[in-house]
């Protein structure tokens, strides 16, 4: 067992519309991240995690997620996103997530792309 306080979380800026706080844990498996979009994220393309899934509740507000390809998706409080590994996408909205991945979320599975 294990809790994490507020304290403890370590702040991250992905861009000027993705900003969170990840909470640390000593498990490959999984992680947790508190995020806020406020607006397009990324700013231009997509974005891809390469490796982990990633399961997106959200916690306040709304907005959409936009599949490469044309899928559009969009969610308000108290809906869940599924990512799957190497789904290429992009978030436009004004809302909070609780963001759930596995395995372990890592900087450099997280891309960039057209």
């Amino acid at each position: 067992m294990k809790l994490v306080k507020l304290n403890d979380t370590e702040k991250f800026v992905n861009s000027e519309n993705c900003f969170g706080r990840n909470y640390p844990l000593d498990e490959s498996t999984m992680n947790l991240a508190v995020i806020k979009i406020t607006g397009r994220y990324p700013d231009d393309n997509f974005v891809v995690n390469e490796v982990s899934k990633e399961m997106c509740y959200i916690l306040s507000g709304e907005g959409k997620v936009v599949k490469k390809g044309g899928e559009i998706l969009e969610f308000e409080a108290g809906d869940m996103v599924f990512l799957d590994k190497n789904e290429s996408y992009y978030f436009n909205g004004q809302c909070e997530m609780a963001v759930i991945c596995a395995p372990k979320w890592a900087e450099e599975q997280h891309k960039e792309v057209e």
